[in-house]
């Protein structure tokens, strides 16, 4: 293993660590302004981890060690998942170890984990976040492998760097299967990561929150954990969507040049990224949960459709 290939591993990691809470800021400010509001700032998200972090963490006496384990393996699972995938370079250590499926794998770990410490303090806030989130899961997780297998049949890999590789050489064109997989992406987006129509993010009402009642028993620096651990899942999800469908700009190389090169290209995808997700959230009212099933199972059957149009289609 190389020393560029580890060095571009670490920048990686460590700019998906600084972006993570910085790309949810901008989302926020963004949505603020479309909404004709001042908004919090895009440093808003450092800010309050700088203050959970510097707080002490109260639990409940009924807290298991599973409560207390929780927010250190979904930060982790978290930090893996953005490792793994390719956002300034396919020439990562950790990429050719994890596929597709791993990745899929690395976020369901993290909601069982989340779920279990969220139902074990026994309250009923914890309990209805838990139950609904792996209820949301269990319906997304199927549609996010039929989008991965839709690019993985293009590439002819389930390896995100071999799909990336792949579908950046090609020159530019509409694929129809890619369509559809796209279509589906956005579903499977705004509900793994509890954004509307599916969640408001800022509501803390028992009601309607999904993730904030999964959190609410934490504070201090778990609570900062998890709130990290959501940034970066929104974060991943992000640049999965950029590498299945705009790899363009993603070094395929270790050259120090290219891997510079390719920072301000991620940057400027994320920022439209962000003023996107923003519009989808300032345009769509909140759904009830009864109407998720419906939601879900029409990005899983526009997966599929998106693999039958390659199989028939070839393209």
């Amino acid at each position: 293993m190389s020393l560029m290939r580890v060095l571009s591993q670490g920048l990686a990691t460590f700019l998906s660590l600084l972006l993570a809470p910085l790309f949810l800021g901008w989302v926020n400010q963004n949505r603020a302004w479309l909404q004709n509001r001042s908004g919090p700032g895009v440093l808003q998200p450092f800010r309050m981890l700088h203050k959970l972090f510097n707080k002490d963490s109260v639990m409940a006496q009924s807290a298991s060690p599973l409560f207390r384990f929780a927010p250190y393996l979904v930060f982790a699972c978290m930090v893996v998942a953005t490792a793994i995938i390719p956002t300034l370079s396919t020439d990562l250590p950790l990429a050719s170890a994890a596929d597709a499926i791993a990745l899929v794998g690395l976020f369901a770990l993290a909601r069982v984990f989340i779920s279990l410490a969220a139902m074990d303090i026994g309250t009923a806030f914890g309990t209805l976040g838990a139950r609904r989130e792996m209820f949301v899961g269990f319906l997304a997780e199927p549609a996010l492998l039929t989008i991965l297998f839709c690019a993985s049949l293009i590439a002819h890999s389930t390896a995100l760097t071999t799909i990336v590789t792949n579908v950046g050489q090609r020159s530019f064109a509409i694929y129809p299967s890619l369509v559809f997989a796209g279509i589906a992406f956005i579903f499977v987006f705004l509900a793994e990561n509890a954004r509307v129509p599916i969640d408001n993010p800022s509501t803390h009402l028992e009601l309607t929150m999904i993730h904030e009642a999964l959190i609410l028993e934490y504070s201090g620096r778990h609570l900062a954990l998890l709130e990290w651990a959501a940034s970066l899942k929104l974060f991943a999800y992000s640049t999965i969507g950029i590498a299945l469908f705009l790899p363009w700009g993603i070094s395929e190389s270790g050259s120090p040049t290219h891997l510079i090169a390719s920072i301000p290209v991620l940057l400027l995808k994320l920022a439209l990224f962000g003023i996107v997700l923003a519009l989808v959230e300032t345009l769509f009212a909140k759904m009830r949960i009864f109407r998720v099933p419906e939601f879900l199972a029409t990005s899983f059957l526009l997966g599929v459709i998106g693999m039958l149009t390659y199989i028939l289609l070839g393209s």
